[in-house]
């Protein structure tokens, strides 16, 4: 193509210029004779050079999908641009610092580029839209557990959710329910380990059955009981592995001969659910406070970073930072200085929702 481009440049000056240097002189005289013959010249190389150079309408579209993608990706960096408000509640009691004596609520911040994202907190309606018919697993200890409960906050009446409360909260295990109004189905599966987490992605791909979108998170209980960073990094590059072989989802050949039955081609959004700031005084037991230090929680995070299981170091899931949301919404809303109040989690939801809006070109 390269090649054609040259030969068709080079027959339009031999064509434009000869031409016009050998009959500038007898047409001198008559300008108007002499720039028609050039207009029509120039006219004709232009219908030669055609074929060879790409359509306006071509060159638009191109540049406006790369304005679009670059303004998507910005968008994904700027959702956790959250504000918080920790105010003293009516029945405040000075003489407890509980969680409960203070008022919380959160905002996106106000800034040009945050304001042009027109981020949104959904209402249940807008919930039940944006994942009617979706099939959401939850995976992880309890501050997953903590981020299903918000989910499904969104989606039931309060009556209902005081019946979900009691299930989903049993001990260590599974929950699942089947809203019927959407037809959405969540799955929350007791996973606080990353080896957990693995083996759950390898369930997926042997089923051959995949979620629509996939949250899940780890760590804590490792800090807790093995207190080994290097360690922890080796089982997140294995969950990555794991991850990365469900995408993208194709019916070809795989090692065990060509797939059979409705395979989905479908990409899951997936989500990794960050470890909390850990407040160490607050912490309920000797033991957390020994082994769940800051530096401890420096360098696990040091081991997600390496492990390249997050977008933001190359890997396929978005952090949902439960770090920093906690963290800004501070000391007051916490009361073991790990398990946050509901108000962080429905942030990081919204922010989940959001992420999904963006990346499936939809808007409420």
């Amino acid at each position: 193509m390269l090649g054609g481009v040259q030969l068709g440049i080079l027959a339009a000056c031999i064509v434009l210029f000869v031409p016009m240097g050998m009959a500038g002189w007898h047409l001198s005289r008559n300008k108007m004779l002499f720039f028609s013959g050039a207009l029509f010249i120039t006219l004709a190389i232009g219908v030669h050079l055609t074929p060879y150079i790409p359509s306006v309408s071509d060159f638009v579209t191109t540049v406006s999908s790369v304005v679009v993608f670059d303004s998507r990706a910005s968008c994904v960096s700027q959702l956790h641009e959250v504000v918080w408000d920790v105010k003293q509640s009516d029945g405040f009691n000075p003489l407890s610092n509980n969680s409960v004596n203070y008022e919380k609520s959160w905002k996106w911040g106000r800034s040009a580029s945050v304001i042009a994202c027109d981020f949104q907190k959904l209402a249940p309606t807008d919930v039940a839209d944006l994942l009617n018919g979706s099939w959401v697993v939850i995976a992880g200890d309890s501050q997953a557990r903590l981020m299903a409960l918000s989910l499904l906050d969104l989606t039931l009446d309060s009556q209902r959710m005081e019946a979900v409360r009691g299930d989903l909260f049993k001990r260590h295990s599974n929950y699942q329910i089947l809203i019927s109004e959407t037809g959405m189905k969540l799955d929350f599966i007791w996973a606080p380990y990353a080896s957990n987490l693995t083996d759950l992605m390898g369930e997926f791909k042997q089923n051959r059955s995949y979620p629509d979108v996939i949250i899940m998170g780890s760590g804590l209980w490792h800090m807790l009981h093995f207190t080994n960073a290097s360690d922890f990094g080796f089982s997140l590059e294995s969950l990555r592995s794991s991850v990365v072989s469900l995408i993208p989802l194709t019916p070809e050949l795989g090692s065990e001969g060509p797939l059979t039955g409705s395979v989905s081609i479908r990409t899951p959004h997936l989500f990794w659910i960050g470890m909390p700031t850990l407040i160490n005084s607050m912490l309920n037991t000797e033991e957390k406070r020994k082994k769940m230090t800051d530096t401890m929680r420096a360098a696990y995070d040091a081991a997600l970073g390496d492990s390249k299981l997050l977008r933001s170091s190359g890997g396929p899931l978005l952090l949902l930072d439960i770090e920093t949301l906690s963290w800004n919404c501070g000391v007051r809303c916490t009361v073991d200085g790990m398990h946050y109040d509901g108000v962080v989690y429905e942030a990081a939801i919204h922010i989940m929702l959001n992420a999904l809006l963006i990346e499936s070109h939809q808007k409420l």
